[in-house]
C-alpha cells in the first residue's frame, strides 16, 4: 500500500505539498481549519527558483494566466528619488535561470494551486483542523475537528502560529519584529499615468522602505510601506485597517514622487510582521514522522521576497523524498528532507534579515550601501544561489 500522508494547512504551502506529493503516487488528506478554502494576502514575488517547480507540476498557463512578468527591477532612493541600482528580469531572467521571475496577487497563486489539487485525488477536508497528534514508530494517530484518524506521516503547513509547531518543537511563539507593513492595491487605471508602472521598484529610506509592483496580468498595482513600530492587540491575523496618518508621519521627507504614490492609496491594511531567528538544525524542519514546511518551519521576514518561494521549495523536496517511501523508512525519508531544507532556509532567513537593516540603513551606512549599489547593482541584485535552486534529491 502507497503512503498516507496528511497535510495540516490549506495555504499555498499545504496545497503546494499535496501537488508534490501526489506527483510521487502517495494518499494524501489534506485538512483545512477554515469552512472553505480561501486567501487573503496581497501581491507576492515568485523567482525563478519557484517558478520552474511550478511549471514542472504543469501550472505554466495557468500562473502565466494570473501573473506578470516584469522587465526590470529598479532600487530607488526614497529621500531624492535617484535610481541606485537595476536589475534586468523578463527575458533576461528565463535567459539566466530557464524560468520567469513573475509578480502576482498571493490569492491567485493560491487559486491556481487549489484548482490542480481539486482536479486530483488528493482528499480535502474543509472545517477540519489538526488540533494535536501522538506519533509512534508505527504511526500518527491526529486529533481533528471530527475526530481520530491515523496516518503515516504528518506535514505541517499550519503557517506562522502553527499548532503541530508548538507541540513539536515547544520553542515559543513567534516573535515580533519591531516592523509594521502597510500593503495596498490599486488599480492602474485609476493612476495618474506618471504612477503606473509595470517594473518592481524599491525605494529605499531611512528605517523604511517601500516595494511596488504589477499584479493581475498588470492590471493592479501592489504597493507594500515598511516601517519601524508596534502597535497593540492580537495580531495573529494580519489583515487589520491601518490608519494612513501614521503612515505619512513616518514617511515625512521622503521624495516628492514616492509622497504622491501614497497619496494615491485610497486604503491600507496593517500588518505586525513576526518571523523567528534562523534555523538551527535538521530537528527545527522533522521529527520522526511529522514535519514542518514553509512558515511553520522557517517564518521570515519579507525583505527578499522569498516566503512563498521556499514553501514552494519545501514542497517540491519533499515530494522527492518521499517518492517510494513506505511506512517503515518514512521517519529516515523526512531526516533526508530536514537535512536538504534547513541550512538553504537558515540562509534565506539570515539573507532577509541583513536586507532590512541594509535596506532601511541611516547615515554614513545608507551612504555606502547607495554607492555599493550604484558600483554594483547588477552584481548585488542578482543572486544565482537563490534563483538557480533545484531539488537536491
Amino acid at each position: 500500500m502507497s503512503l498516507k500522508v496528511a497535510i495540516a494547512g490549506g495555504g499555498v504551502g499545504g496545497l503546494a505539498a499535496a501537488l508534490a506529493l501526489l506527483r510521487s503516487g502517495l494518499q494524501i488528506e489534506l485538512f483545512e481549519k477554515s469552512a472553505t478554502f480561501s486567501e487573503i494576502g496581497a501581491g507576492i514575488q515568485l523567482g525563478p527558483n519557484a517558478t520552474r517547480l511550478l511549471q514542472a507540476w504543469g501550472l505554466t498557463d495557468a500562473l502565466r494566466a494570473c501573473s506578470f512578468s516584469p522587465q526590470r527591477l529598479q532600487v530607488k532612493s526614497a529621500v531624492s528619488s535617484r535610481v541606485l541600482g537595476e536589475l534586468m528580469l523578463g527575458n533576461d531572467m528565463v535567459a539566466r535561470y530557464g524560468a520567469p521571475y513573475v509578480t502576482l496577487h498571493r490569492a491567485d497563486l493560491h487559486g491556481l494551486l487549489l484548482q490542480a489539487v481539486q482536479q486530483s485525488a488528493v482528499v480535502l477536508r474543509t472545517d477540519s483542523a489538526v488540533q494535536s497528534f501522538q506519533q509512534t514508530a508505527h504511526t500518527v494517530a491526529l486529533q481533528t475537528s471530527h475526530g481520530v484518524q491515523d496516518t503515516d506521516v504528518l506535514v505541517a503547513a499550519d503557517g506562522l502560529w502553527s499548532r503541530i509547531r508548538a507541540l513539536l518543537l515547544n520553542d515559543g511563539l513567534p516573535r515580533r519584529t519591531g516592523h509594521l507593513a502597510y500593503r495596498a492595491l490599486i488599480q492602474q487605471a485609476a493612476l495618474p499615468e506618471r504612477l503606473r508602472s509595470h517594473n518592481v521598484t524599491a525605494w529605499l529610506g531611512p528605517n523604511m522602505h517601500a516595494v511596488q509592483y504589477p499584479v493581475r496580468s498588470g492590471d493592479w498595482l501592489n504597493v507594500v510601506v515598511f516601517i519601524h513600530g508596534n502597535v497593540p492587540g492580537d495580531f495573529q491575523n494580519w489583515n487589520h485597517s491601518a490608519n494612513a496618518a501614521d503612515l505619512k508621519g513616518a514617511l515625512q521627507g521622503s521624495c516628492a514622487a514616492l509622497q504622491d504614490l501614497l497619496q494615491a492609496v485610497p486604503d491600507w491594511r496593517l500588518w505586525v510582521m513576526h518571523d523567528r531567528t534562523p534555523m538551527q538544525g535538521a530537528q527545527q524542519m522533522a521529527q520522526g514522522r511529522v514535519a514542518l514546511l514553509g512558515d511553520a518551519a522557517h517564518p521570515m521576514r519579507p525583505y527578499l521576497a522569498q516566503g512563498a518561494g521556499m514553501a514552494i521549495e519545501d514542497a517540491a523536496e519533499l515530494g522527492l523524498v518521499l517518492n517510494g517511501a513506505t511506512p517503515p523508512n518514512s521517519p529516515a525519508a523526512l531526516q533526508h528532507y530536514a537535512a536538504n531544507r534547513w541550512q538553504r532556509s537558515a540562509r534565506v532567513q539570515a539573507r532577509a534579515l541583513r536586507n532590512g537593516q541594509i535596506f532601511h540603513a541611516t547615515g554614513p551606512v545608507s551612504w555606502a550601501r547607495d554607492v555599493a549599489m550604484k558600483l554594483m547593482g547588477e552584481r548585488l541584485l542578482d543572486m544565482p544561489w537563490l534563483y538557480g535552486y533545484r531539488p537536491s534529491s
